[in-house]
């Protein structure tokens, strides 16, 4: 009896073990809880930390709230029909608030089930909307419209996105080749629009200087005038009387004779 005892004592303190155990949960950092009863999803989302259930009864779904990365690549027509590999990375997460909802009506296989399929969706909406070169040159663009249409996707399911990364545009090798081609007949016009403005900057410099040189002789031409020759001669000849001392030349060996005029006026 003493031993059927103390088996029984056991196994019930066993038990409650098992039981107060099972009675406590721990939902991890960065997760919700989803309570699940019996087979049916309870409206209480449990946060982190420890909570009790029901043992055996109740069980609890942990779900990750954390932002989440999805890299993709997807292959669509453009609106000129080229075909483009657009490879992008997509930031989401589970709202919080909505867990349960996400996990009766999608379950924990979210990400095939919705992630990809919304993104590869939306990749093409936008895609078809733009040509292959445009989609490289409006880039920040076709990235906005890609992101508010698989905002609202995700949305109807539960999910927040957070941020999208478009990574690269991958063309056929045909039209890498026709870019090419055209970027470097774009160069060549470009450089022979810069020599014809630079033969054109130099004509016209030598024709402003010509011009120039030829005002200046005309207005020299204007500047010698009958006057102003009349003036040059009584300026040479200020300077000579200038320099003359007062005295006539003297004549020696000549025959005219040397008149008094003073004696000839008495």
């Amino acid at each position: 009896m003493k031993y059927t005892k103390s088996i029984l004592i056991g196994l019930i303190a066993l038990v409650i073990v098992v039981v107060g155990f099972a009675s406590v949960t721990t939902v991890e950092s960065g997760n919700r809880g989803v309570l699940v009863q019996l087979g049916a999803v309870k409206s209480t989302i449990l946060s982190e930390g420890l909570h009790f259930r029901i043992p055996f009864v109740q069980s609890v779904q942990q779900i990750e709230v954390r932002v989440q990365k999805e890299e993709s690549s997807q292959s669509a027509s453009s609106k000129d029909l080229q075909m483009v590999t657009t490879k992008v990375a997509v930031n989401y997460s589970v709202d919080p608030e909505a867990v349960n909802k996400l996990y009766q009506e999608i379950g924990m296989d979210y990400r095939t089930r919705i992630v990809d399929p919304a993104i590869a969706e939306a990749l093409k909406a936008v895609t078809a909307q733009y040509t292959a070169e445009e989609l490289i040159s409006k880039r920040p663009e076709v990235s906005a419209k890609v992101k508010d249409i698989l905002a609202n996707k995700l949305t109807k399911y539960y999910m927040l996105l957070e941020d999208i990364n478009i990574k690269e545009f991958a063309f056929s090798e045909e039209f890498n080749k026709a870019i090419e081609s055209k970027q470097t007949a774009e160069q060549n016009a470009l450089r022979a629009q810069r020599d014809l403005e630079r033969v054109k900057i130099e004509a016209e410099q030598k024709v402003a200087q010509a011009q120039a040189e030829a005002e200046a002789l005309r207005l020299k031409k204007q500047e010698v005038t009958p006057e102003l020759i009349q003036l040059k001669q009584i300026e040479v000849q200020e300077k000579a009387l200038e320099k003359w001392d007062g005295r006539l030349p003297s004549v020696t060996g000549g025959a005219t004779p040397f008149i008094d005029v003073n004696g000839l006026e008495k």
